[in-house]
């Protein structure tokens, strides 16, 4: 997969895809398990896309602002220069309150000269199952569907909307913007309003990053590590998923592509553990009350995944209309490894407990129901820790005895 060059934005509720060349190519909205808006990561003619078209000439350099999740692409032509800066609005409310909306914005900062571009606004709702129809209202661009569940999206811009649809030449002698949002505004945007958002972005994830431990090597490789691991988490219950794309394939050509939007606990302990590491122990507490409420009775056998609002039932399909990333199909939504005995998990759950417990004691507002999920875990390893199950690998036919299970399920008891 020598062609996986792309930046990753998000505001943890969602999260976007854009190539080298500022192309949005996978988006789900309103949240990272939602249907995509643009695809075109998995099926390169159906799938859908945001993109920015320039002539041949064009040199494109593409970076993010430090320690920040905004990305920037660069297009220079002579002294024809311009920048496209995406981000996904997140900041500061106050009183421990974020800001975070399903929108996506791109800023188009004019530099020099007179560049030109076209737009390609493609968006394919529901995972391009059915037509997506557009309309052009007075202040914005809706899209949306007639068969199947009802879906719409808006994109407002300071371009003229009949100009980006009919895909027209755009000069740019000054800034512009495009605000795509899965709900209509009140409030109509501005360049004012965009600016200030970007400047509140800028602000949020420089603060957070100032707060990442510093190390004595590897710092820029470290933040940029832990800002992606941020953008996993779901904020509104404290989830972590463990990718936001779907069907990317183990091999190309082969039928291994599995959705991994959803929350793994084994897996989100680590990445949470981690996170506790560089700074941030607001993120353990988060997916401690995830995992509390997910597992409520004592009686309740714990799953290996969850969706990311708790559900337990990841019902998988697939969707033969879409070709699969370079042709590898199927692509899949939902994912039946649910089903499955991992027990692995309750070593990897309980080390992150424990380690809360060393660094907080009984300051944690919920230390008694976590201590009855631990007395839950310790009786589920005595009673099923010789038995075989499909281990970390998640085999889907035969359980069997994996040694990394056994260690876990000491680790646990441990």
């Amino acid at each position: 997969m020598d062609n996986l060059n792309y930046g990753v934005i998000g505001n943890c509720k969602s999260a976007a895809l854009i190539s080298d060349k500022a192309s949005i190519d996978f988006l789900c909205l309103p949240v990272f398990s939602s249907f995509t808006v643009f695809g075109k990561l998995l099926d390169n003619e159906k799938g859908g896309e945001f993109g920015i078209q320039v002539s041949p000439e064009y040199v494109i350099k593409q970076n993010y602002i430090k320690n920040t999740n905004i990305l920037i692409t660069h297009f220079q032509k002579g002294k024809d220069q311009f920048d496209i800066i995406d981000f996904m609005p997140r900041y500061d409310l106050g009183e421990h309150s974020n800001y975070g909306p399903p929108d996506l914005i791109r800023y188009i900062k004019h530099i020099s000269g007179r560049p030109q571009f076209t737009i390609n606004y493609n968006p394919k709702l529901w995972y391009a199952k059915h037509e997506t129809y557009h309309k052009i209202n007075k202040h914005y661009i809706k899209s949306f569907t007639k068969k199947g569940p009802y879906e719409s999206l808006y994109l407002y811009s300071s371009i003229d909307l009949t100009e980006i649809l009919n895909k027209e030449i755009i000069t740019l002698d000054h800034d512009q913007f495009f605000l795509l949002s899965y709900n209509q505004k009140i409030i109509l945007p501005n360049l004012t309003q965009i600016n200030l958002q970007f400047e509140r972005t800028k602000v949020y994830w420089l603060n957070w990053s100032t707060n990442t431990t510093k190390f004595p090597k590897y710092n820029e490789e470290i933040y940029r590590s832990a800002l992606v691991l941020k953008l996993l988490t779901y904020e509104k219950t404290g989830a972590l998923i463990a990718a936001v794309t779907t069907s990317l394939p183990e091999t190309i050509g082969e039928s291994r592509n599995w959705d991994y939007r959803f929350c793994w606990l084994r897996d989100a302990s680590m990445t949470v553990s981690v996170l506790v590491t560089v700074g941030h122990g607001n993120t353990a507490k988060s997916f401690l009350n995830y995992v509390l409420n997910v597992t409520p009775y004592k009686n309740e056998t714990i799953q290996i995944m969850y969706g990311i609002h708790g559900e337990k039932k990841l019902k998988e399909e697939t969707l033969p209309h879409l070709s699969g990333y370079l042709n590898s199909k199927p692509v899949r939504i939902g994912n039946d490894a649910y089903k499955q005995q991992q027990h692995d998990i309750y070593g990897v759950l309980m080390d992150l407990i424990y380690y809360n417990f060393t660094i907080y004691g009984s300051k944690l507002d919920n230390t008694e129901e976590l201590w009855t999920i631990v007395r839950s875990f310790v009786r589920n390893v005595t009673k099923n820790w010789k038995k075989p199950d499909q281990g970390i690998w998640e085999f889907r036919r035969n359980k069997k005895h994996f040694v990394f299970s056994k260690v876990l399920c000491w680790v646990a008891l441990d």
